[in-house]
């Protein structure tokens, strides 16, 4: 019986010794691969009320919609500007464009783009260990080598470096790049949806056993639009609709790829807008639903965006959060969700969310303090909880709603469409946002570095 023993407790400590080998060599690598992806889907100019779950009548956006359904929704989200380039910079670094330079919309013959020192959600991430892929339209800048994606934190990237409109006759050839190099001049923009989706895939197949993130902002549904030949006058909204259908129809292969990769459980994916809808379009431009106004305006129509969050088994199913949020708070979020810790060399104006994510993590959301409405510099309105305050006013439909009067305030939560003016009967609320709006424009006023002007 000794004799028969002794191989078997041999073994059985032969055993714990490989065991805890193995785990200290390659420990490091499986905590990484448990790190959450993200994906970011981000659509350009789709409106408040332009997809099913918001309200849109005739629009169908099932695979959204789903989303919502299984994840949360929404209801006071923003983005930092209403316009492209400023709120694509607050998105991928968690600040407001008034703080780094950018107003309002970079050129193709622009010399101006994003600098070399921000520190990009896509930078962050890859320090992490991430792979990170972009897949769409970036407009940071021109096509200057310093200012394109692969210089600012992305290890592929396949897209146009500015809008879609930005074409032949009025401006040079737009390329189809990908990395630095471009592939296409001109191509046929039916198929960038198309390209940008299966390119997707591609990466998030190619990655599943590491952690990625994916970064896809969608050409559509800015003007010209240009639906997918089997999308093309399928949509009772006319071709506006086909093209917010097409991106539905990406959705839901995004969806579908991240399931057949494996990583469903592990994946946290967003749908947004860059910013409201683009009004003066008029059948080409979406809606804002029940907002004020559209893009370009400080109105809420403006900024306020749809917005949903899908995660598998950590975000509960069909809840609404009406909760002060915005594009900004990605970036602390996704960097927290990792495990990376904030810059400390600058402001950083977003916030941590997760706990609105996860609520039975007990993790707490301070309440937002204060968001701040403008462009070119100037700070035009501010919110606070339910009470927002114009002081200046803006419109592409060139529309003076209130016939000059300012300050106008409004509670957003009763009077979402902005309709009555309440500054009258509520004087100490309207001077405690003028003067929040005074320090805001101090704070702006007060960095002479480089974090506030573009190189």
């Amino acid at each position: 019986m000794k004799y028969i023993q002794r191989p078997t407790r041999y073994n059985y400590f032969l055993f714990i010794f490989i065991f805890i080998f193995c785990n200290q060599l390659f420990g490091q690598d499986k905590h990484k691969n448990d790190l959450p992806n993200f994906i970011i889907l981000f659509c350009d100019d789709l409106g408040y009320g332009d997809i099913g779950s918001y309200g849109h009548p005739t629009i169908k956006t099932p695979n959204i919609d789903k989303m919502a359904g299984e994840g949360m929704k929404f209801t006071s989200f923003y983005t930092g500007s209403p316009a492209c380039t400023a709120s694509r910079y607050s998105l991928l670094t968690g600040r407001f464009p008034v703080m780094s330079g950018f107003g309002w919309v970079l050129y193709p013959k622009s010399e101006k783009g994003i600098h070399p020192k921000e520190f990009t959600m896509a930078e962050a991430l890859k320090e992490k260990g991430y792979t990170t892929g972009m897949f769409g339209k970036w407009h940071l800048g021109s096509t200057k080598k310093e200012y394109l994606p692969l210089q600012n934190g992305f290890d592929e990237y396949i897209g146009f470096p500015y809008s879609n409109d930005m074409i032949p006759p009025k401006w040079p050839s737009i390329p189809l790049l990908s990395g630095n190099d471009t592939l296409e001049l001109d191509p046929d923009q039916r198929k960038l949806t198309g390209l940008y989706t299966q390119k997707a895939i591609e990466f998030i197949q190619q990655n599943k056993k590491k952690p990625f993130f994916v970064y896809m902002p969608y050409a559509m549904p800015h003007v010209p639009l240009h639906p997918g030949e089997q999308f093309a006058g399928k949509s009772q909204r006319g071709k506006y609709g086909d093209v917010v259908e097409e991106i539905d129809w990406s959705v839901g292969e995004i969806i579908k790829a991240v399931k057949k990769a494996g990583v469903a459980e592990n994946t946290l994916i967003w749908f947004t807008s860059d910013n409201g809808p683009w009004l003066i379009k008029n059948d080409e431009g979406g809606s804002a639903g029940l907002l004020r106004d559209g893009k370009g305006s400080t109105w809420e129509g403006g900024m306020r965006v749809p917005s949903v969050a899908f995660w598998p088994g950590k975000i509960q199913p069909n809840s609404v959060n009406s909760q002060l949020t915005s594009t900004l708070d990605l970036y602390v979020t996704f960097l927290g969700l990792a495990g990376i810790n904030m810059p400390t060399d600058r402001i950083i104006d977003g916030k941590d969310i997760s706990g609105y994510l996860f609520p039975n993590k007990k993790m707490v959301v301070a309440p937002k303090s204060f968001f701040y409405y403008g462009f070119n510099q100037e700070i035009f309105a501010v919110r606070k909880g339910s009470w927002k305050l114009h002081i200046k006013t803006y419109s592409q439909l060139k529309i003076d709603y209130f016939n000059g009067e300012i300050p106008l305030l409004f509670n957003v939560d009763t009077d979402p469409s902005e309709k009555y003016n309440v500054a009258a009967k509520h004087p100490e609320i309207v001077k405690e946002l003028l003067e929040e709006i005074e320090k805001q424009n101090n704070r702006v006023a007060a960095k002479p570095d480089y974090f506030t002007e573009m190189k």
